[in-house]
C-alpha cells in the first residue's frame, strides 16, 4: 500500500519513511576482571569523538553510573508501557500479547470509513460501508479479516476474507511503503489507532497474488458502495477456513 499523503503521479520514490531513528556513539564502558578466585571487577569509560573512537579513557565515575541507571530506568519504564490501556478495557479488545514484539486482536463494528485507491483501479475515493472487520497486529505486522455481524467474537467465531485489496489470501496486510511507526511505549489504544490508521489511510493498489476476496468483481463492489452508499453486502464475503482461536 502506499501513504496517501504521496503524490500519486510523482516519479521519485520517496523512502524518507523507511528511515530508522540514527543513533551515534557517545561513550563506551569497558569491564574487567581479575583472573582471582574471588574476582574483582574494574570499569573504565570511554568518551567518543565524531567519528566513533574512544578517547579519554578513566574509571567509571559515581555521576556518570547515576546518569546510566537514569537512562535505563527511564527505558525500561517505556517498555513497562507498551500495550499498558490508558483507562478500563475496552470491550473491543479480544487478546493482549505485551511482550516485546507485541501482540493484540481486536474487531471493528461495521460502519462507513474513507477508502483511497491509485488511480489505475478507476474507484474514486470515498465513504463507504465496510463489514465488521477482526484486527490482529503486532509491531510490524498486521492480519484483517471480516466478520458477518457487529457481534463481540468469541473463540468459535468463523472468519472471512477481508474484502479489501492488497490482503492475501491469510489475511497479511502488504502495506508497502507505509511504515506502521509503532513506539515502543505505544498504549494499547495508540497501538490500535496508529494501525487502523495507516489501514485506511493508505492507497489500495491491488489484489495480492491474483486473490479475490470477494464472491464478485472487487472493483465493482467498491465502485458501487461508494457510488450509492448502501451497506455493505455480507453475502458477498468469503469463508477464510479460520476461526478467531487459530489466531491465539
Amino acid at each position: 500500500m502506499k501513504n496517501r499523503s504521496n503524490e500519486q503521479d510523482s516519479e521519485v520514490l520517496d523512502i524518507t519513511n523507511d528511515f530508522g531513528m540514527l543513533y551515534h556513539p557517545k561513550c563506551a564502558l569497558v569491564f574487567y576482571e581479575s583472573d582471582e578466585r574471588v574476582s574483582e571487577t574494574y570499569v573504565e569509560y570511554f568518551d567518543m569523538d565524531e567519528n566513533g573512537n574512544p578517547l579519554n579513557a578513566h574509571p567509571l565515575t559515581v555521576n556518570e553510573a547515576k546518569n546510566l541507571a537514569k537512562k535505563l530506568n527511564v527505558q525500561n519504564r517505556k517498555e513497562k508501557e507498551f500495550l499498558k490501556p490508558k483507562g478500563v478495557l475496552s470491550s473491543n479488545i479480544l487478546s493482549i500479547d505485551n511482550t516485546e514484539n507485541g501482540k493484540v486482536i481486536w474487531f471493528t463494528e461495521s460502519g462507513e470509513r474513507e477508502l483511497y485507491f491509485v488511480k489505475d483501479l478507476n474507484i474514486p475515493n470515498g465513504t463507504a460501508k465496510v463489514p465488521a472487520l477482526l484486527w490482529c497486529a503486532d509491531k510490524q505486522h498486521l492480519k484483517i479479516y471480516a466478520l458477518d455481524d457487529d457481534l463481540r467474537p468469541n473463540e468459535n467465531t468463523e472468519l472471512f476474507h477481508a474484502p479489501f485489496f492488497n490482503v492475501n489470501s491469510s489475511g497479511s496486510v502488504c502495506m508497502g511503503t507505509v511504515n506502521a511507526r509503532i513506539k515502543k511505549s505505544s498504549s494499547l489504544e495508540e497501538f490500535i489507532e496508529t494501525w487502523e490508521y495507516n489501514f485506511f489511510n493508505s492507497y489500495f493498489s491491488h489484489l495480492m497474488f491474483n486473490h479475490n476476496p470477494i464472491n464478485g468483481n472487487c472493483v465493482n463492489l467498491w465502485k458501487e458502495l461508494i457510488k450509492n452508499q448502501k451497506p455493505f453486502p455480507n453475502d458477498v464475503l468469503i469463508k477464510s477456513n479460520l476461526k478467531l482461536k487459530n489466531l491465539l
